[in-house]
């Protein structure tokens, strides 16, 4: 049985999703699990994808950064996927697709992993060194804060009677920032 797994990293990026569904789809997924999650947090339709998955399935994916975020990480997902006799598939993955049940696609899996992660770093890497040189500058202001600019938001739901809790579960906010927020605007 051929299983989908979609991911993005945030609900602003539904193209992005809603493609990945397409393509999965077109490639006949039977089952699809699909999550707007960051990679660096829990994925539990990742989870549930890779409980679910039976020998001689096979797993499906987009592209290798929407499934794992370090060679290590995906490394372990095709551990546990060999275990169960399911094989990986990358539909995109070096400008051609990849399946690892030959020995020739899992260690082209594996480079192209630690590739990504490498090229990653040095954007991070690159990002910090930018960062610092607008910071001695002057000219960084850092992150615009989210929560802030919903305030008018919150003061409305509040005037509604609805709790900091239900607050911030609406606005998918944090609730110490609902709370503070709140409070400041009080004061």
């Amino acid at each position: 049985m051929k299983i989908g797994y979609a991911r993005t990293s945030t609900d602003q990026q539904s193209a992005g999703y809603e493609d990945q569904i397409t393509q999965l789809k077109a490639v006949g997924c039977e089952k699809l699990f699909a999550e707007q999650i960051s990679s660096v947090a829990k994925r539990p339709q990742l989870e549930a994808a890779l409980e679910w998955v039976r020998e001689g399935d096979v797993l499906i994916v987009t592209r290798l950064d929407r499934l794992a975020r370090s060679t290590i990480d995906l490394l372990a997902i095709i551990d546990r996927l060999e275990t169960k006799g399911v094989g990986l598939r990358i539909l995109a993955c070096g400008g051609s697709e990849v399946d690892t049940k030959s020995a020739t696609g899992k260690m082209l899996v594996t480079l192209f992993g630690a590739v990504a992660e490498f090229e990653r770093a040095l954007l991070h890497e690159r990002m910090r060194a930018g960062i610092a040189k607008a910071k001695a500058e002057g000219k960084y202001r850092g992150r615009a804060p989210t929560a802030r600019r919903r305030l008018p938001e919150m003061r409305a739901l509040a005037e509604q009677g609805l709790r900091p809790p239900e607050i911030a579960d609406r606005l998918r906010l944090s609730r110490a920032s609902v709370y503070r927020l709140l409070a400041e605007d009080r004061s």
